[in-house]
């Protein structure tokens, strides 16, 4: 029961830092923070499909995909992180609206705060939604830290839907996927260390 405590707890910290990084720094600035949106607009684009229900239909599949290979505590996770951090979508812009800045500058600080939340979810073998459920299977099989494949899959798809959008945007979201991942791969690969004095400490595996 603890640990179930434990674990949520990250999760719904995860979603809330993901939520934080999208609505105040990367979506004012329309930078897209994931494969999911790239892949609705191509639905849209090929098969003239509603983009809601286009984004339905990817976080669907990709939670089906998560049942199958992941587990159903693991898909129960993901729903609560894509609900978590829709939620946090709202009310961050609703309660803490931030006069757009410097673009560069909110990229940075952005992408870093999306790491951490995403590096927490994927800790807790939970996706963060959308390609984050392709990524985990990838690296529980091979091995290797989520952060790789995520930063290929969703670079992949910037780069194919980058004809439907501004060049610029699509070179913002793969710097910020990249400065994402890295500190995703940081976050995964630390583990805490309790000592005898019982006191925390952070060192990598």
């Amino acid at each position: 029961m603890r640990d179930s405590f434990q674990t949520y707890s990250l999760v719904i910290c995860g979603g809330m830092l993901q939520g934080l990084a999208m609505a105040l720094f990367l979506f004012p600035h329309s930078i897209p923070s994931g494969g999911a949106g790239g892949i609705t607009v191509l639905l849209n684009f090929w098969f003239n499909i509603p983009l809601g229900f286009a984004l339905w239909i990817v976080n669907f599949s990709l939670l089906v995909i998560a049942v199958k290979w992941l587990g159903n505590a693991s898909a129960i996770g993901t729903m609560v992180a894509i609900s978590v951090t829709s939620f946090s979508i709202y009310f961050f812009e609703d309660k803490m609206y931030m006069p757009t800045g410097n673009v560069w500058v909110d990229l940075l600080i952005g992408s870093f705060i999306l790491g951490c939340g995403v590096g927490l979810l994927l800790r807790q073998d939970v996706s963060n939604g959308g390609m984050g459920v392709i990524a985990l299977i990838i690296a529980k099989h091979r091995q290797i830290p989520p952060g790789q494949p995520l930063l290929v899959i969703n670079g992949s798809i910037f780069v194919i839907t980058a004809s439907m959008i501004d060049w610029q945007i699509v070179i913002q979201a793969l710097i910020s996927q990249w400065i994402a991942t890295r500190v995703v791969n940081v976050i995964y690969n630390m583990k805490i260390v309790q000592t005898k004095t019982l006191s925390v400490g952070w060192r990598k595996k």
